[in-house]
C-alpha cells in the first residue's frame, strides 16, 4: 500500500466518480482504476460499489477511508513541516458551532497563510455533524462545548468515533439581545424576566436534540421559541422580535457588528446557570500540521489562553 493508493481512494471517495478524480488528480483513468484494483486485492475488501452513476463505499471502504484519510493527513503534515516548496494543494478545514470567536480566528489564520497554496473551509453547523465531519476527516477540527449536562452522551460519541476533546474555555451562560431590547440596561438578567420574549436557538436533529443543543439551559421550558440554522438570521430575529439566545458570552463585535450586547444570565434555585466547557475535537493521535496549530493558537489567542 502506497500513499498515492491511500491520496487515489480519497480523491475518488471525494468526487464519487473516477472519471471526476482522474481529472482532479491529473492522472489517467486506467491508471486510477489500477491502483484501486490493487490495493483492494493487497488489503481483500471491495472498497467501492461501482454503478452506471458513480461509486459509493462499501461498508469496509467507508472504515478503509476514514483510517486511511487519518494515516494521509499525518503524512502531510510531516511533509509540510519538512520539505519545503511543496507544490500540491493542500486542504484544512474546520466544523463548529455557531460561535464568533471560531470564525474570526480562522479569519486570523487563514491571513497567515498563502491562500493559493491552500484550499480552506470552514462549517457552521449542527452538534452532531461537528462531529461527524471531524470522525470521516471531512475537517480537520471541530469547535463545540460540553457541560455537566451533556458531557456523559456526547463524550460517549466521541469515544465511539475514536475522537478525543481538547479544553479551551470554561464559561456560563449569557444573554445575548440587541442594544434596543427593553431588558438591554439591566446588569444581569432571570429567565422569568425573559418569558415573554421568543429564545432563539440553533436547529438540532430531532432525536436527543436536547443533548445537543448550543444553548446551555436547554432543558428548561421555553414558552415561545424561535429555531434557525444560521447566525445571521438569529440576529435579525433579535432586533425583528425582541428575540434572544444563550451564549458563552464571547463575541466578536467586529463580525456580528456593534449592534447587540451580552449580559450575565442571573441564576436561581430552579434555573441553574451551568459551566460551559469550550474545547476542540480532532482525531485520537492526530498529527497537527502547520494550518491547525496556527488555528488553534489563534483561538487561545482570541480566548485570553494559554
Amino acid at each position: 500500500m502506497t500513499f498515492q493508493q491511500l491520496k487515489y481512494a480519497i480523491g475518488i471517495a471525494e468526487n464519487g466518480s473516477f472519471n471526476k478524480a482522474a481529472e482532479k488528480l491529473f492522472v489517467s483513468q486506467p491508471s486510477l482504476t489500477a491502483a484501486i484494483h490493487d490495493l483492494e486485492k493487497e488489503l481483500d475488501i471491495q472498497i467501492f460499489n461501482r454503478n452506471g452513476r458513480g461509486v459509493t463505499l462499501t461498508q469496509d471502504g467507508k472504515e478503509f477511508l476514514s483510517n486511511a484519510k487519518q494515516l494521509y493527513l499525518n503524512y502531510e503534515a510531516v511533509i509540510e513541516r519538512y520539505q519545503k516548496g511543496n507544490a500540491s494543494k493542500k486542504k484544512f478545514g474546520i466544523s463548529t458551532q455557531h460561535y464568533s470567536f471560531a470564525l474570526k480566528s480562522f479569519v486570523e489564520m487563514v491571513k497567515r497563510f498563502n491562500t493559493e497554496e491552500y484550499e480552506f473551509a470552514i462549517r457552521e453547523t449542527k452538534t452532531k455533524e461537528v462531529i461527524e465531519d471531524v470522525s470521516s476527516l471531512k475537517s480537520q477540527i471541530g469547535i463545540l462545548y460540553l457541560s455537566d449536562f451533556n458531557r456523559t452522551i456526547i463524550q460517549k460519541m466521541l469515544n465511539a468515533k475514536g475522537l478525543e476533546f481538547h479544553p479551551l474555555i470554561k464559561c456560563k451562560a449569557y444573554v445575548y439581545i440587541w442594544k434596543g431590547h427593553p431588558l438591554a440596561k439591566k446588569k444581569s438578567i432571570s429567565f422569568e424576566e425573559l418569558s415573554e420574549y421568543p429564545c432563539l436557538s440553533f436547529e438540532q436533529d430531532d432525536n436527543d436534540s436536547v443533548y445537543f443543543a448550543e444553548e446551555i439551559l436547554s432543558t428548561n421550558e421555553y414558552h415561545r421559541t424561535i429555531k434557525t440554522n444560521d447566525r445571521a438570521s438569529i440576529l435579525n430575529l433579535m432586533v425583528g422580535l425582541n428575540g434572544y439566545t444563550l451564549c458563552s458570552g464571547i463575541i466578536s463585535e467586529e463580525l456580528n457588528g456593534p449592534d447587540y450586547v451580552v449580559i450575565p444570565f442571573k441564576e436561581s434555585d430552579e434555573n441553574i446557570n451551568r459551566v460551559m466547557e469550550i474545547g476542540w475535537i480532532s482525531k485520537k493521535n492526530f498529527i497537527l500540521g502547520e494550518v491547525a496549530k496556527t488555528y488553534i493558537d489563534e483561538t487561545k489567542r482570541y480566548l485570553g489562553v494559554k
